[in-house]
């Protein structure tokens, strides 16, 4: 019964990791862009919610609503202000502007809430549920974090398979100059897309914080990371393969926390990741696609 705990505290992290590498492979699938303030974005909805529960007394299904509409206004503004100039730039121009967007996000925190930790309650609450004659024991926080990862996966793939807005999201990803020739508005389409992982993200870092219960301004800095490595590891620009490595990445961390180290947890991630490139260099979801030059 103990691995099968790790498994599903696995599944339960990676859930985690699913939501916010989502944000990342949209991102990258329709504007070819790796936004690294994305893990920032996830610190900024928790603050949201903690201050909306805390400060204001509001229920915490408005917290996350309230989590939810400042990140979304928050992504499109960085969308406008920091990538949109910038998208006929170099790849490197925008990876350090990405890099000054996260920075400037961090600090800015730190000027708002004090870098001190602050005691996030969970918005789930701490109870459990037990199986087999109470051998397994399994958090509320964990079914609740599982239920949603799933339900936006099916959500998002809906979404985009039978929306307007979700149709013209895939034809962008396919060819940006050939979905403005079709009639397709593509600035409204990128920005539409950064609102999406922006919200999602918001989520992510109210369930990441209900389950860790510790908030600072370098909250989403690893669970970014990890996300992005996540959703590389599954196949970037794949909204499945997001959601394939996020689990499986989850599943990894925790089982080499209780049987390996705890130190080297994160080693083992990447060195899983660095084996699954080398096989597969576009992750296990992901397509080859060729250029034309």
């Amino acid at each position: 019964m103990t691995f099968l705990s790790h498994v599903i505290n696995g599944i339960s992290l990676g859930s985690v990791y699913a939501i916010i590498a989502l944000g990342y492979t949209m991102v990258y699938g329709i504007a070819k862009m790796l936004n690294f303030a994305h893990g920032d974005v996830i610190m900024v909805g928790a603050y949201v919610c903690f201050l909306a529960t805390t400060r204001f007394g509001l229920n915490p299904l408005f917290g996350i609503l309230m989590a939810m509409l400042v990140c979304t206004i928050l992504g499109i503004l960085i969308e406008r202000l920091a990538y949109k100039p910038l998208r006929q730039a170099p790849a490197l121009a925008v990876l350090i502007t990405a890099i000054g967007v996260s920075s400037f996000l961090q600090n800015l925190a730190q000027l708002l809430w004090t870098s001190n930790p602050k005691v996030f309650t969970s918005v789930v609450g701490n109870g459990s549920i037990k199986f087999f004659d109470e051998q397994l024991t399994i958090s509320h926080v964990t079914l609740v974090i599982i239920a949603v990862c799933i339900a936006i996966m099916v959500g998002l793939t809906l979404f985009t398979q039978n929306s307007k807005i979700g149709k013209a999201m895939r034809a962008c990803s396919e060819d940006k100059n050939a979905a403005q020739l079709m009639g397709i508005n593509v600035d409204s389409t990128i920005s539409v897309t950064f609102a999406i992982g922006s919200a999602l993200a918001a989520v992510a870092g109210v369930l990441l914080c209900s389950v860790y219960n510790t908030l600072t301004p370098t909250t989403g800095s690893m669970p970014g990371i990890k996300a992005f490595t996540a959703a590389v590891f599954g196949g970037i620009g794949s909204i499945p393969g997001a959601f394939l490595g996020g689990i499986l990445l989850g599943i990894i961390e925790i089982l080499a926390k209780a049987y390996i180290s705890t130190q080297l947890s994160d080693a083992v991630v990447f060195l899983v990741l660095i084996i699954v490139l080398i096989v597969k260099p576009t992750g296990l979801l992901g397509k080859k696609v060729s250029e034309k030059v």
